[in-house]
């Protein structure tokens, strides 16, 4: 299809030699059964449902015509295509899940449903008869003059016949007269026609597109992205893991093993030093791949949760630290992740930066969000700006809706809390 539109050729010099005007006509024709069908769906649906609203069964019903626009604006977007060739966005966002209920709470929820309601409302009471006047017009009058000759011939026998109800034509040169206005007129109020049908398209175009519908669905589609990217992170975490407990940690041992049983078959000087000295190193290596597979993704947490794994944490912790998690179900595992390893950084920033005595952990499972709080006694002064560990706790929180909320003046308390919601709107599926 060609990209000029109608508003283009109506200003151009060929209009009338190419087929934009029978497409206008269409375009302005076709609303009249579309209409007409729609207005009948419109009544019957409201007159019926709202009769039966009392024995439910009109609840449907009334749902239904709720949701008509919906059909209706999207055939509205195709048959816009007949005078305009640049697509109209679907303004409408994809249901988080699957399923008939997702998808109504979807778009009952949407200002574009309701807008597109108002608009098949007006198009079944307005719009059409309006353009169907405005067609039916131009035929009759043109059609009318151009068939007086035929008019005359056929059914009065060549004795004087009323054109359009208004003028007497009693010859056939008048007839023919009659019919060359017509064909006059034809090219000519194919103008106006045409520029009708341009505003009646300029209107749907207003009413069925929506820019910040369309921000918001890109904006969602943003968020599912960034958690998309947390998933395969997190997967790529998950199989180094598994990588290292397999590989490499097994490897270590049985080289520690190894190096052992030979400590014992060559005690002499200077080879029974070297391999103690490698017998040693083997197992500070063997330690340290246990402590990194451990900080990858602990254990524990998968087996137990979230509260078990910071108390883990927090028995390790060279600060005392006092655990006290109220979480009575295990949250979505990329909440416990994201959460855990927060609190790691936390603890770590109070061991390393806080000159702190003690610190205390408190969290509260509601229902609905988690609010965890991280509380040292230490010199304050800490900041989620400038590139800190903290900064990356607060966008990995951000890609599940929650956030990080920090207060550390000078001399301290330093207090950290962590709120997020525990199914978070790009979990949900």
């Amino acid at each position: 299809m060609s990209s000029l539109t109608l508003r283009q050729a109506l200003v151009g010099r060929r209009y009338l030699l190419g087929a934009w005007p029978w497409r206008a006509a269409l375009y302005l024709l076709s609303s009249v059964p579309a209409g007409l069908a729609l207005l009948v769906s419109v009544l019957l649906l409201a007159v019926v449902g709202g009769a039966l609203t009392l024995v439910l069964i009109g609840l449907p019903l009334l749902l239904t015509l709720a949701l008509i626009g919906v059909p209706v604006a999207a055939a509205e977007r195709r048959r816009l295509r007949l005078i305009d060739p640049a697509p109209l966005g679907d303004p409408h966002r994809a249901p988080a899940r699957a399923g008939l209920p997702a998808w109504l709470r979807t778009r009952l929820r949407e200002q574009a449903t309701w807008r597109e309601f108002g608009y098949a409302l007006l198009f079944a009471g307005v719009l059409w008869p309006l353009e169907g006047v405005l067609v039916g017009g131009v035929l009759t009058v043109c059609g009318g003059l151009l068939a007086a000759p035929v008019v005359m011939a056929v059914v009065t026998g060549g004795e004087e016949v009323r054109v359009l109800k208004l003028y007497l034509a009693d010859s056939y040169p008048q007839a023919f007269a009659l019919a060359l206005l017509g064909l006059v007129l034809l090219p000519l109020l194919a103008y106006p026609l045409g520029w009708a049908a341009v505003a009646r398209a300029a209107l749907t175009r207003a009413l069925l597109s929506s820019a910040a519908d369309g921000l918001d669905a890109r904006i969602e589609e943003l968020g599912r992205s960034r958690m998309r990217l947390v998933d395969a992170f997190e997967a790529e975490r998950r199989r180094i893991e598994r990588d290292l407990h397999d590989g490499a940690q097994q490897r270590l041992v049985a080289l520690s093993m190894t190096l052992g049983l030979a400590r014992l078959e060559s005690p002499a000087e200077p080879l029974g030093g070297l391999l103690a000295k490698a017998h040693e190193e083997a197992g500070e290596a063997l330690v340290e791949i246990r402590e990194l597979i451990r900080g990858i993704h602990p254990q524990v947490l998968t087996d137990r949760g979230l509260a078990a794994a910071v108390e883990d944490v927090a028995d390790r912790s060279a600060v005392p630290v006092e655990v006290d998690l109220d979480i009575p179900e295990r949250l979505p595992q990329p909440v416990e992740t994201a959460v855990y390893f927060a609190l790691c950084e936390a603890l770590a920033n109070v061991a390393k930066h806080s000159g702190a005595d003690r610190a205390w952990v408190t969290g509260r499972d509601d229902g609905e969000r988690l609010t965890v709080e991280v509380r040292d006694d230490g010199a304050g002064g800490a900041a989620t700006t400038g590139g800190t560990g903290l900064q990356g706790v607060a966008d990995r929180l951000s890609v599940l809706d929650g956030r990080l909320l920090l207060s550390s003046p000078a001399g301290g308390p330093t207090v950290l809390r962590l709120d997020v919601p525990r199914a978070p709107a790009h979990l949900i599926e």
